[in-house]
């Protein structure tokens, strides 16, 4: 048999292979191999977890700079974690070391002394975060020639973590800042793309190559054909006992007491039974979407272990514990000597090499398949069955329940997102949303790298021919202006621009350095009381309604500077359905699928039980009411729509009806506008199509607070709404729904 990529490697490289005691490359490695000796196009490799797509870049790569004469820094890698560059770092090591060639790593835990011989005698291949590069630009711009003019290869490794990101726009704008140095005549690097989880392979060729997305060639590894083992099960808590007395609209101090309810809650100890009966004994990820979650859900594992005397198999791991904790974790879980399991968030959905896990658990419906499938890539490696088990937590409807909570709509999203996964669907990078923040960060990190420039070179460099190619002239200016008006840059007597005095307290700082920011979660207070915390995710106008703590109330004030949103007690007895965590907005596919879920006849035979049984209920309220036939019910005095499409219609749409005077109430599957008949509400809203929409500038004008990114706070109102719009709405989207609506109204 033929083996061309194998025979095309360099004969050090085929040597380490067979000491390696592979039999032959595996088939995505040997088309990588192939198509770096015939073109010099970019790559994308995409393929399942632990398919070998590393070695299939790196084995051609290292081929072809061994002997070749060159010296200086010759390929990048690029993580988006420092414990997914050290693992890396360990495995490219291993293979370098027999043919001669450096490894660097570079990030904040690598020590001065080790990036400072880096840059005083670049060589080999350096592993780096978007972060540490960043830095490189900022704090050693003049060294910039000597360290990358001699480069010629950039893999960026999880390519799915960065597509539609800030952090992506970042990684796109260094990379073509590394290719307009002046010492490199902007000769292209060789852009290789490595991922698990790919939706549109258009999109992400554009994502790769901005310019030349025909550049990019996919090789797409067939599927492993492995078994997959899945199970859905719900768990239910119970209604709560209806108290005595009169019914008011203050909270009162049993409100506020979510947490201790929480911990004894009977389908929360039945959840926990059921994960410790099945996964000790063996290594297994427990994904939750939220950091609480992950407390949680730990604690009530470690309970059981310290109840039963038997050794702690369960411990968290997210982004807050520090990281000595996290390592500790993650060392348990490459030690195979013992069993053991995290409780995680997205923290271990990708990169560092754990091994395999006997199994995956989802608490919680996936806010999007590619997550989801990128988890379930955890399990199932070496040829075995990859384990799935999936977890839901609803309440039980009663006769008051509103029916947008009633029709179970955590399973109803875990079953479409499975559905769509199983159908090879997953979610494509938003391709449309503006960058102002992360524009901010380049333009300040490109005049510190080159001590000044000019309006005209950073447009030319980062505009015109970079990758916020989407912004022009007169936005850019105005972007100029709020940076001059903030201190953040000033202009010298012949134009040239420099970092000013507040916008060098921000350079200087490490923070500066990262795209991103966390999101700041806002306190919840009502009759002077703090009922919690939440990030502001979606619009919510003043007047607005929010379901929190299993209550509605009623949006009276928001205060951005303070970080406060107070409230008042709306309708009792509506309880939260879909608990909240973030993620990514739910896509138009996901909710579509959850009305096909609904619609269908046939019971899913991963279902559990009750599962099964929810399942079966909330088919026959969906019949019942005719939302099949209309997507509208009248429920008392409220109008519902269940317009079935994705966060950024559905947060149009609240805008959209908040704009008309009405209270409006979104659970995510449906919207609900207090006090007003459908037919009414559908004059109106025709009314509204004849004269023309409000525009987004009109529409994110009753958003409280518009800030999504780092650097929003330095942005005019225009800029700031548009780039606010460009993440969060779809105006044209929400028209066609209204214009659907009010016709088969």
């Amino acid at each position: 048999m033929e083996h061309p990529g194998f025979d095309s490697l360099h004969e050090k490289v085929r040597r380490w292979i067979v000491r390696k005691g592979w039999d032959s490359l595996r088939p995505l490695q040997e088309r990588a191999c192939v198509e770096f000796e015939s073109g010099d196009g970019d790559l994308i490799l995409a393929a399942g977890t632990a398919a070998g797509k590393t070695e299939a870049a790196f084995l051609p790569i290292c081929s072809k700079l061994i002997g070749s004469g060159h010296e200086g820094l010759r390929a990048l890698y690029v993580g988006p974690l420092k414990a997914l560059i050290n693992d890396q770092f360990s495995r490219l090591e291993e293979l370098c070391r027999e043919l001669d060639i450096e490894v660097h790593r570079w990030h904040g835990d690598v020590s001065s002394s080790h990036k400072e011989r880096l840059l005083k005698s670049p060589s080999g291949i350096l592993l780096i975060t978007p972060e540490s590069l960043e830095a490189i630009f900022t704090l050693h711009g003049t060294r910039l020639a000597s360290l990358f003019s001699g480069l010629e290869y950039a893999v960026i490794d999880e390519l799915h973590a960065f597509l539609g990101s800030e952090r992506g726009r970042q990684l796109q704008s260094l990379l073509h800042r590394i290719e307009c140095i002046p010492e490199r005549k902007e000769r292209k690097l060789r852009r290789v793309g490595l991922s698990a989880t790919l939706g549109d392979l258009s999109l992400a060729s554009a994502f790769l190559r901005p310019e030349e997305p025909e550049r990019v060639h996919v090789l797409e590894a067939a599927g492993s054909g492995s078994e997959l083992k899945l199970q859905l099960n719900a768990t239910l808590q119970p209604a709560p006992i209806a108290k005595s007395g009169p019914k008011s609209g203050r909270a009162t101090s049993a409100d506020h007491n979510g947490e201790e309810a929480e911990e004894q809650s009977p389908d929360l100890i039945e959840l926990v039974d059921h994960l410790y009966r099945n996964l000790r004994g063996a290594n297994h990820l427990i994904f939750t979407n939220s950091r609480a979650d992950v407390e949680l859900i730990s604690s009530r594992l470690a309970l059981r272990c310290e109840e039963d005397r038997v050794p702690l198999e369960f411990l968290p791991h997210h982004g807050s514990l520090s990281r000595e904790l996290r390592e500790d974790v993650e060392s348990k879980l490459q030690n195979s000597s013992r069993p053991f399991s995290a409780v995680c968030t997205t923290t271990l959905e990708m990169g560092i090499d754990i091994g395999g896990v006997a199994s995956v658990a989802q608490i919680g419906p996936p806010s999007s398949v590619a997550g989801l499938r990128q988890r379930l890539g955890r399990s199932g490696r070496r040829g075995e069955a990859a384990i799935l088990r999936m977890y839901v937590r609803e309440k039980e409807a009663e006769v008051d329940t509103p029916l947008e909570l009633a029709l179970h709509p955590q399973l109803l999203q875990s079953i479409a997102a499975v559905e769509l996964l199983l159908e090879g669907w997953c979610e494509p990078p938003e391709a449309s949303a503006q960058h102002y923040s992360t524009l901010i960060q380049q333009i300040l990190s490109t005049i510190a790298e080159r001590s000044g420039a000019k309006a005209d070179e950073l447009f030319a460099l980062l505009c015109n021919r970079g990758p916020f190619a989407a912004v022009d002239k007169s936005r850019f200016a105005r972007l100029l202006r709020d940076l001059g008006e903030a201190d953040y840059i000033t202009q010298m007597h012949d134009g040239t621009l420099v970092v000013g005095l507040a916008g060098e307290r921000l350079v200087n700082h490490y923070e500066f350095f990262a795209a991103f920011a966390s999101r700041s979660e806002y306190e919840l207070r009502a009759d002077g009381r703090r009922i919690g915390s939440m990030p502001l995710e979606q619009p919510m106008p003043v007047g607005s309604g929010l379901i929190f703590a299993g209550r509605v109330w009623n949006v009276l004030s928001i205060e951005p500077g303070r970080r406060r949103i107070e409230l008042q007690a709306g309708r009792r007895g509506m309880p939260i359905s879909i608990r909240g965590g973030g993620g990514p907005p739910v896509h138009d596919k996901l909710r579509q699928a959850m009305l096909r879920a609904l619609a269908g006849t046939e019971r899913p035979a991963y279902l559990g039980t009750l599962a099964a049984k929810l399942l079966d209920d909330a088919r026959s309220r969906f019949s019942r009411s005719g939302l099949l036939e209309n997507s509208t019910i009248q429920a008392e005095n409220d109008c519902v729509v269940f317009p079935w499409r994705g966060d950024r219609v559905m947060n149009t749409l609240l805008l959209i009806l908040s704009s008309l005077g009405h209270n409006v109430i979104s659970s995510g599957m449906a919207l609900r506008v207090r006090n007003i008949d459908a037919e009414e509400l559908r004059v109106q809203v025709s009314n509204l199509l004849k004269q023309g929409l409000p525009s987004a500038m009109e529409l994110t004008a009753q958003v409280a607070d518009a800030r999504l990114d780092k650097h929003d706070d330095v942005l005019c109102e225009q800029l700031l709404h548009e780039g606010y719009a460009s993440r969060r709405l779809d105006i044209g989207g929400a028209e066609e729904f209204l214009s659907e609506w009010v016709e088969l109204g």
